[in-house]
């Protein structure tokens, strides 16, 4: 096994910078390319809002592409209600990710490495004392946060994060940990999970670390592939963690009903494998999970996650490598393989996901709610059954990188702006 890795890890190929990441998701345009007729300042196109039409008018990246079935892209263009946007702070620096604790406080990580309580009127406390060291640099930080379903009672959390390792390498973990609010500080942490293997530290892209809770207090999240261009195939293989989607007890133990459990050569912590950058992940009000990823040039996806299915990475997809070519002949289907429930071509960069469970805005009923990275914007999909059937881009006018999404207990919006903004979307 040791050789087999070192062997693989020695194939991956490098990038320039030891903290380069994604260049789609840091200027919205593959590298080189020209400015976009009607682009923001970030190169992308402002969306086109004309009732019933799709707000994506430009050609797919991969020119060969057709939906696997009606509704799969591009849906129809659809307003619903008016909204207004609040800055409830601008003084946070690159969040990451925010929960909700009791009494409307809200707690925020910062990719650097600091976690921060945040009250409702903006105001930012000091950093929480005994966070784990975070190895930070282009993609990769201190990253995602949830809440014990206990945790009235036992005040636990769970924070994922970049961690150094031995021989100049990093991986994703999670630590859980018992928050103390009185005191600003965390007690009894300890690390239950890391991702195998560890890859070189240059890799700075595609780590994933979305994490939520099921309905039994287990946690699922989600672990990049950790490629880049061209495209290794570890999403494919059970004796990695890289581009899965992991199930895990509270305590780190493999989850229940994991699909892989004594399957020789498995690792059991696997739920859902062939996935590529996965940064938004959450359930819905009937219990099914969802997650979205970043595609490379086309082919963000939003997906229905099932234990033991493959998402196909890097099989197939509804896009291209960022040099141009084709990724495995341009093969957007395969049998054994699923199909994305919706998917952006041109990419959105999707990251955060969260559908609407409040009662502030009716309209919103059979919402989910997409932050874009790269389309600056927050994106609204009405979904009927498990199919997109429209589509709405909000906040766009503000140029805004959305990195989260979530529900406050008021049922308002609350988004996360790479920029340092916290947000605050009610009716108008």
């Amino acid at each position: 096994m040791k050789r087999r890795w070192t062997l693989l890890l020695a194939s991956l190929p490098l990038i320039p910078s030891a903290y380069a990441a994604d260049p789609f998701e840091l200027t919205g345009m593959p590298p080189g390319a020209a400015a976009v007729r009607g682009a923001n300042s970030t190169g992308f196109p402002d969306p086109v809002m004309t009732p019933g039409k799709p707000i994506e008018t430009r050609a797919p990246e991969l020119a060969t592409d057709k939906a696997a079935f009606p509704g799969q892209t591009r849906a129809p263009y659809k307003a619903t209600t008016p909204i207004t946007v609040t800055t409830i702070t601008d003084q946070l620096k690159v969040p990451w990710a925010l929960q909700f604790l009791p009494g409307g406080k809200m707690l925020v990580t910062e990719k650097s490495g600091a976690l921060r309580v945040v009250d409702a009127k903006g105001a930012i406390g000091e950093p929480v004392k005994n966070v784990p060291a975070v190895h930070y640099g282009g993609q990769v930080g201190l990253l995602d946060l949830q809440l014990d379903k206990d945790f009235a009672r036992n005040h636990r959390i769970f924070v994922s994060f970049s961690e150094d390792v031995a021989d100049e390498k990093t991986n994703i973990a999670i630590a859980s940990a018992t928050f103390d609010e009185a005191g600003n500080s965390l007690s009894d942490v300890k690390v239950i999970f890391r991702a195998f293997p560890a890859v070189p530290r240059q890799v700075a892209a595609n780590q994933g670390g979305r994490m939520t809770i099921g309905s039994d207090g287990s946690l699922f999240m989600t672990v990049g592939d950790r490629s880049r261009s061209p495209p290794w195939e570890v999403a494919q293989r059970l004796d990695t963690h890289l581009g899965k989607i992991i199930h895990i007890t509270p305590d780190g133990k493999p989850g229940a009903g994991n699909p892989f459990v004594g399957k020789a050569g498995a690792l059991p912590e696997i739920w859902s494998i062939g996935h590529r950058s996965e940064e938004g992940l959450t359930f819905d009000a009937t219990g099914r999970l969802w997650e979205v990823e970043h595609g490379a040039r086309g082919g963000d996806e939003l997906n229905h996650v099932e234990a033991g299915k493959n998402y196909g990475w890097p099989m197939i997809t509804h896009g291209i490598d960022y040099p141009g070519d084709p990724i495995n002949g341009g093969n957007t289907e395969k049998a054994g393989m699923e199909q994305p429930r919706y998917y952006w071509d041109p990419v959105i960069a999707p990251s955060g996901l969260v559908f609407y469970k409040g009662d502030l805005f009716p309209q919103w009923k059979n919402s989910v709610f997409v932050g874009a990275l790269r389309g600056t914007m927050l994106d609204r999909l009405t979904i009927q059954g498990d199919k997109v059937v429209d589509e709405e881009p909000l906040i766009h006018d503000m140029k805004a990188r959305v990195r989260d999404v979530k529900v406050g207990p008021e049922g308002a919006l609350y988004l996360l702006t790479d920029e340092g903004k916290l947000l605050k979307v009610t009716p108008k």
